[in-house]
């Protein structure tokens, strides 16, 4: 029923949307002679506004054509080299550049939003890797008969990407080792799959692993975030929050978590917020100013392109990660297998926090520094962004002058 509600509340803003968005137009149209006359362009701006907050979004696409390295612009190829159908492996590199770069894989999380979230990310990475991404799909897309996915099956997922980049490397050569950085939540699969890796002595074990804003030990700092995973016992979760995606969709029947609650709930924990950025997204348009106007549209554009994760990876990673405290506890397992931290001792670890992160606390992100305590003290580092919330860890200016050098400079030194 869940579900069912929420296609009928779209349908219903899809169609006020579009009226909005049209009288917009009309009203300000200079085919319209009283356009500039009283309120009607404050009445056109207003239901400008309107339209976009109330408009549905689909996937969006990376849109990285061509990036700027030392002065000089480079086109961009983008391609899937790995299909998956829980998700994809896409590779970033740059048109008629010999890239021997050092090859780095980015894990988006898999929490409501799409991977183009991380596309500030991406694009500054790219002056100086190869960059590889996880592309996860929308869980209501995936047709039962393609099983299930949960954590685990997360971690087996980035320990074959990260296989299949080793060999792409060194074309069965050996010695040429890749990189990661995960974002937020994959911190913690990302972390368990390093230490399956160097456990098993495997090639692809990656020469450096770097974790921004992830939830490795929830009970540092704990937010919002955390406390609403420990107030409530996992039956809340699987009876309150998991629906079934709806017979018109290919993934018909399967369970989810969907993408429009986790985006409720984020909108809901800072609603004052989104409502002053809307507010002065209006304020933008009345003075003129199309270009700040715009970069909101922009940053909501991708914010509500939201998408569904499986009920099993979902239940699995709230009930292990911020209810039972396996990875510091130490009994976080993976097909059975207990998974050792202490066993990582050849991958180089980055810590990295935002002084105003509201979603990972202070210290939570630190911790693995020293749960990985078979690792030298001179492979560990940590950052800290002064004045940087969650997501100006991996976006925005804080992200391109302050934390993408520090990034850099770490994986140069491990390559």
């Amino acid at each position: 029923m869940l579900y069912h509600a929420y296609e009928v509340q779209r349908s219903m803003l899809n169609g006020i949307s579009a009226w909005a968005s049209i009288s917009s137009e009309m009203l300000s149209s200079p085919a319209n002679p009283f356009r500039q006359v009283g309120t009607v362009p404050m009445a056109a701006h207003a239901l400008d506004v309107f339209a976009h907050a109330t408009a549905s979004y689909g996937k969006p696409a990376f849109g990285i054509t061509e990036i700027e390295v030392d002065g000089k612009v480079w086109p961009v190829i983008e391609a899937t080299v790995v299909n998956r159908p829980f998700g994809d492996l896409k590779r970033f590199r740059l048109d008629g550049v010999d890239d021997d770069r050092p090859k780095l894989l980015i894990v988006a999380p898999m929490s409501g939003h799409y991977a183009t979230l991380l596309r500030g990310t991406v694009r500054r990475m790219l002056q100086k890797f190869e960059v590889y991404i996880t592309d996860w799909a929308d869980a209501s897309t995936v047709p039962l008969h393609e099983g299930h996915f949960d954590l685990d099956d997360y971690i087996d997922y980035l320990m074959e990407f990260l296989e299949y980049i080793e060999g792409v490397s060194n074309g069965g050569k050996g010695g040429r080792r890749p990189h990661m950085l995960a974002v937020c939540q994959p911190s913690v699969p990302a972390f368990a799959a390093t230490a399956l890796l160097n456990q098993h002595k495997s090639p692809a074990t990656p020469a450096t692993l770097t974790m921004m804003g992830g939830p490795i030990d929830t009970r540092e700092s704990p937010t919002s975030v955390n406390d609403h995973a420990m107030n409530r016992p996992i039956e809340w979760f699987r009876h309150s929050v998991i629906a079934t995606v709806p017979a018109n969709y290919r993934g018909a029947g399967r369970k989810v978590y969907p993408g429009f609650m986790q985006l409720s709930a984020f909108m809901s924990m800072n609603l004052q917020s989104h409502m002053m950025s809307h507010y002065e997204m209006f304020k933008h348009l009345t003075r003129g100013d199309q270009e700040s106007a715009q970069a909101t549209k922009d940053f909501y554009d991708e914010y509500r392109a939201v998408c569904d994760m499986t009920a099993e990876f979902y239940l699995q990673t709230v009930e292990e990660v911020f209810q039972k405290h396996s990875i510091p506890n130490g009994t976080f397992k993976h097909k059975g297998e207990v998974v050792d931290l202490t066993q990582i001792t050849d991958t180089a670890l980055l810590a990295i926090e935002g002084e105003r992160d509201d979603i990972s606390g202070l210290g939570q992100t630190r911790a693995a520094l020293k749960l990985a305590s078979g690792l030298p003290e001179d492979k560990k580092q940590y950052f800290m962004a002064e004045g940087a919330g969650h997501y100006g860890i991996f976006n925005g200016s804080r992200w391109r002058k302050m934390i993408a050098p520090v990034v850099e400079e770490f994986i140069g030194r491990f390559s």
